[in-house]
Parts: C-alpha cells; sequence; structure tokens
C-alpha cells in the first residue's frame, strides 16, 4: 500500500498542477486569465473574463484534478482503516497542493476551492452537495462568489466530521479549508471594506 501511495503522490500533484484556465482562455478565446480581471487562474475569474462555456469547462478540469486521484486512491489502495484514510488524504492533499503550487506555472496557482470540490465529492458526495447548497445561497444572497467560496470552506471541515467522524478526513478538509481562507485573504478585505467585485454586475 506504501509503494502504490508513494506512486499517487506525484501523479496527484502533477495532476493537480494542470492550470485549465491559463490552458483553455487562449484556446477558445483571445484572453490570457493570468493577466486579465484578478489575474487568478481558477474558473470564476476565467468565467468573469472569458465566458461561461471556457469557466464551466475550468470548472470542470478543476473539480477532475481533485476527483481523479482521490477516485483512484480509493479504488487502488483499498481504504478498510484510518491507514488508509491518512493515506487517500495524503493523495488528496497532493492534489490540492498541486492546484495551489503548480510546477507548471513557477509554484503561481489558485486558490483551491474547486479541486478541494473534487476530492470531497469523491469522499462524500453528500457533504459535496451542502457546501454547494451553501455556496448558491450565500452568493445569491449577497452576490460575492469570494463569500461563497468561504462559508462553503468555513462549514468543510463540521459537515465532514458529521458525515465521516474520521479524524484523518476532518483533519485534510481543516487543512484545505485553512489555505482557502489564506488565498482568499485579499477578497476577505475587500469584503470588509465593500469593494469586493459582485458576481452579478459587470
Amino acid at each position: 500500500m506504501i509503494r502504490k501511495t508513494l506512486l499517487l503522490l506525484p501523479f496527484a500533484y502533477l495532476l493537480g498542477s494542470i492550470p485549465w484556465g491559463v490552458i483553455l482562455t487562449p484556446i477558445f478565446s483571445d484572453v490570457d486569465v493570468r493577466y486579465a480581471g484578478s489575474k487568478n487562474i481558477g474558473a470564476y475569474n476565467v468565467f468573469r473574463v472569458a465566458g461561461k462555456r471556457i469557466g464551466l469547462m475550468t470548472l470542470g478540469g478543476d473539480l477532475l484534478k481533485g476527483a481523479i486521484p482521490v477516485l483512484v486512491g480509493f479504488s487502488w489502495l483499498g481504504v478498510s482503516d484510518w491507514r488508509g484514510e491518512i493515506l487517500v488524504c495524503l493523495v488528496a492533499l497532493s492534489a490540492f497542493t498541486g492546484h495551489l503550487f503548480p510546477v507548471f506555472l513557477g509554484f503561481k496557482g489558485g486558490k483551491g476551492v474547486a479541486t478541494a470540490a473534487g476530492c470531497f465529492l469523491v469522499i462524500s458526495p453528500l457533504v459535496f452537495l451542502v457546501c454547494v447548497l451553501v455556496y448558491i445561497l450565500v452568493l445569491c444572497h449577497w452576490g460575492y462568489s469570494s463569500a461563497g467560496s468561504l462559508s462553503a470552506a468555513a462549514i468543510l471541515p463540521g459537515a465532514i466530521w458529521l458525515a465521516t467522524h474520521s479524524v484523518p478526513i476532518t483533519g485534510c478538509a481543516l487543512i484545505m479549508a485553512v489555505f482557502i481562507f489564506i488565498r482568499h485573504t485579499e477578497n476577505i478585505r475587500r469584503l470588509l471594506e465593500g469593494t469586493e467585485h459582485s458576481s452579478f454586475r459587470p
């Protein structure tokens, strides 16, 4: 099992490092997402600067970056106890780290929301749906995608604990949530100042 994990970790990291926003925007538009909008490579900025279709494609790619390694981990490692859970969590964190610090972009990546969501789509579909619902409700009520992402990240550790009662998986969720908050530092500042970009205004 350890040998398989050692193979999966670099696979997960490299898959997580694929910058779909950077790849797709030049192919389907004349925009380089790294120099437009918020300059973030994630799906929401792609959606803003290059359109809904490319944004959804980027979202799908970023979700799969998290989902595929975790799915392979569950099927290949045969998770049956806390030791297996730790190994799968390491695979999930490797994919998540790849998105945050992609080797293909000089270790300057995105905020990790969609890739974390992809990981937990496999780990607990119910918790994934709860977090998506929280994101949508906050987005529709306040009009800020960043607030929705932060709210979903905030409830993730507690929701995953209630769903799994797994210390390793809850720890993995907590680590991802902390990094998502760190990556949203500027968004938090703008939200507090009332200058954050609204998702419902151009």
